[in-house]
Formats: structure tokens, sequence, C-alpha cells
């Protein structure tokens, strides 16, 4: 599924990318098995290859994420069991995940639900449960936003910064290596707010400098006055004395 989402997602430019992304990411709040962070990660690539804009792709990603994970709360909150027992439903939220996401909410509350955010296997029922338990809408968004702050920019910018190496990157995220991604999200973000920090500080100098300039005294000006010019003397006058 991995490379569908890579191979859908790539070719696209434009509006196109960002309504395919937000798609994806749509889906993948109702249970649809196909890989969320591939498909941040690819939104990244598009941002690389020139098709997308940053600041635009992470606002997709982080507005498709709650709606995705919106979606299948109110799901939970108004057809709960019985949409357990429809097909293709009840392949997705088994006794099994349910079981194990009620135990993580009789654990830990609904602080679960950000937690979820980087638990790939069992989003969907997360969010699904926590809108049939009767959780207050304004709290599932407010955990499911905390961790949507982290996880859009997070992946869409390891996208564009290893575009690159997109492979190796998917592959990373394949095999599960949250540690190793953690790190790489950790130096992108170090080094794109070292850029931010240099460029404000340079624009603040140059503020400061044409301030100074601007309060600065003119340079005097010397006015002289016409006594004080001696008149040059013709040459070959003699002086008669008495």
């Amino acid at each position: 599924m991995e490379q569908v989402v890579t191979d859908i997602l790539s070719g696209a430019s434009g509006a196109g990318a960002y309504g395919l992304v937000l798609a994806v990411l749509l889906a993948c709040g109702l249970g649809v098995p196909l890989p969320e962070d591939v498909a941040l990660i690819t939104g990244g690539f598009l941002v690389y290859t020139g098709a997308a804009r940053l600041e635009v792709m992470i606002a997709i990603a982080f507005v498709g994420i709650l709606g995705g994970d919106s979606f299948a709360f109110m799901l939970g909150r108004y057809l709960g069991d019985r949409l357990t027992r429809a097909w293709p439903f009840r392949l997705i939220i088994t006794p099994a995940k349910r079981g194990k996401v009620e135990g993580l909410f009789a654990r830990y509350g609904e602080k679960i639900v950000m937690a979820a955010r980087f638990m790939p296997g069992v989003r969907a029922v997360t969010y699904f449960s926590a809108g049939a338990a009767g959780m207050r809408y304004w709290r599932f968004v407010a955990f499911d936003g905390i961790a949507a702050l982290v996880s859009a920019p997070v992946f869409v910018l390891l996208g564009w910064y290893f575009g690159g190496k997109i492979e190796w990157l998917i592959g990373a995220v394949r095999r599960g290596q949250g540690a190793v991604l953690g790190l790489l999200a950790a130096v992108v973000a170090v080094i794109i707010f070292a850029r931010y920090v240099r460029r404000w500080l340079a624009d603040r100098a140059a503020v400061l400098r044409a301030e100074a300039a601007a309060l600065a005294p003119p340079p005097p000006v010397l006015i002289e006055s016409p006594g004080s010019i001696e008149e040059p003397k013709p040459k070959g006058e003699v002086r008669v004395t008495d």
C-alpha cells in the first residue's frame, strides 16, 4: 500500500497535490489501510520537487488529520456498536482492537487520544471508541490537535528536507524506525529554526542600521564670511611712505 500511495501522490502538483494528500488523510481517519505517515512524507517530497508550497502542505496535512480523525469520532458517537457489525467496518474495528483500546482508556484516560496519533495499528479504533464512549468533542480535538501539530509538520518537513532520499526515508517508516525518524526530525527542526533565527537577526540588524542612520545628525557645513577672506595683493605694488 505504501508504494500505491507514493505512486499516486508523487505525480501530482498544485491543487491536485493538496487534494490528493487531503483525501488520503481523510481516508486514513476512517481506518482505510493507507499509510498516513507515508502520505505526509510524500507531501513533503512534492514540496521538495516544487509541486507544492511547504506552508500550504503543512496546513493541508493538519486539516486532513483532524478531519479524518473527527469523522471516525463522529461515527463512534452516533453509530457506535451498530457500525462494528456492518461490513467492511467489522474488518477494521475488530473485537481484539477494541479490547486493546478500551484497556488503554482505562489505564491512561482520555490522553490516550493524543498517544494514538503515533500508534498506527489502533488510531481509527481509538478515535471511534472515544466517540462511542461519550468523550466531549472539544476535548477530543484538543488532545488530537496537539498530537497533529507535531506529526503533520514533522513528517512533511522530513519529506521535504530528505527529498533526495525519499525511498530510504519511506523504508525507515516501513521498518518502524521511530528513534531514527525522531532524531532526523529534531535535526531538521534545529536547522530550520537556526535559518529563521539567522535571517531574523540579519533583518533586525539592517533595521537598526537604517534607524541609526535616520537619527544621526547631519554633518556640519562650513560657511565662510566674506570679511574673513583676505584679498590678495597685486603683484609689483610698491608702497610709498612719507
